[in-house]
């Protein structure tokens, strides 16, 4: 396994262009304040986690970050790109995972990453190149003409990573990417992830449930609970702000576990898109 918790360069922390850049964002579905108000930075060249509960307001994020979701207040920029003003452009520098499954089983490998090479406008004399790089970055190359149907649930996963690495993103948005996934599978893929970012200076911004993930591999935390950032640190400073011998589950329920009120409006929806995910990867 990669070891994967090293510092930030230097140089990338004082880097004046920020990779992602959030100030004072608003979400609200009906009644209920998604994301309330939340203002964050990611430096180039970082793994920055997102953490909280269903319902805290991650996705909705993820979902302004990646110009599905236009901001209602406040704004958000992507390497310096606004997600109102410049969505395609930003679109073609950022790969994205999401929860839900992105691939088509009647398709084999290769054709889904195919469609999406397509779908992010890579050129046509590079395309076949391309999938041929990410199949053997993700360790697919052997099962390209296989039908995506008849894959494990981790080499879905991988599948689904090397749609996302075919344009050659600058910044990996990773929403829940291992769920549903043996500890084997989560550990692939997280080393493929993180020998990505070391050789290309990939910036990568994750969603997790899971804290062993988050406090090996992220530079910098967020936790989001109820729509806000109710705290910000890197992993070990977010350990020491709840107390001696403190790990990251302590650090998940002092911040966000103490109520069991309502967890937003895209609670219920959420539950069973990560259930049926989880069913289908499983």
């Amino acid at each position: 396994m990669v070891s994967r918790q090293a510092e930030v360069p230097a140089a990338v922390e004082e880097s004046s262009v920020q990779a992602v850049s959030v100030r004072d964002l608003r979400i609200q579905f009906e009644s209920v304040r998604a994301v309330d108000g939340i203002s964050f930075e990611v430096h180039p060249g970082e793994v920055f986690g997102l953490l909280g509960p269903n319902g805290a307001g991650k996705t909705t994020t993820i979902r302004v970050l990646t110009t599905l979701l236009p901001p209602q207040s406040g704004g958000a920029h992507v390497f310096e790109l606004d997600v109102r003003r410049n969505a395609m452009a930003i679109r073609q520098i950022i790969g994205y995972v999401p929860q839900q499954l992105s691939i088509d089983g009647t398709l084999t490998g290769w054709e889904n990453i195919w469609l999406f090479a397509r779908l992010f406008d890579v050129p046509g004399r590079e395309r076949k190149g391309r999938i041929a790089e990410v199949l053997e970055i993700v360790g697919l190359q052997d099962a390209a003409d296989r039908l995506a149907r008849t894959y494990s649930g981790g080499m879905v996963r991988r599948l689904e990573l090397a749609q996302a690495l075919v344009n050659r993103p600058r910044l990996l948005i990773l929403d829940e990417p291992t769920i549903g996934l043996d500890p084997v599978a989560r550990s692939s893929i997280w080393d493929r992830v993180e020998a990505l970012r070391r050789q290309y200076g990939m910036t990568v911004l994750v969603t997790t449930h899971y804290m062993d993930e988050a406090d090996e591999l992220c530079h910098r935390l967020a936790v989001m609970h109820h729509g806000h950032i109710v705290a910000m640190g890197t992993p070990a400073e977010l350990k020491d702000s709840v107390g001696p011998q403190a790990t990251l589950d302590d650090v998940f329920r002092h911040y966000a576990g103490g109520d069991l009120r309502d967890e937003g409006a895209e609670s219920l929806r959420q539950v069973r898109s990560v259930r049926r995910t989880a069913g289908r990867v499983g």
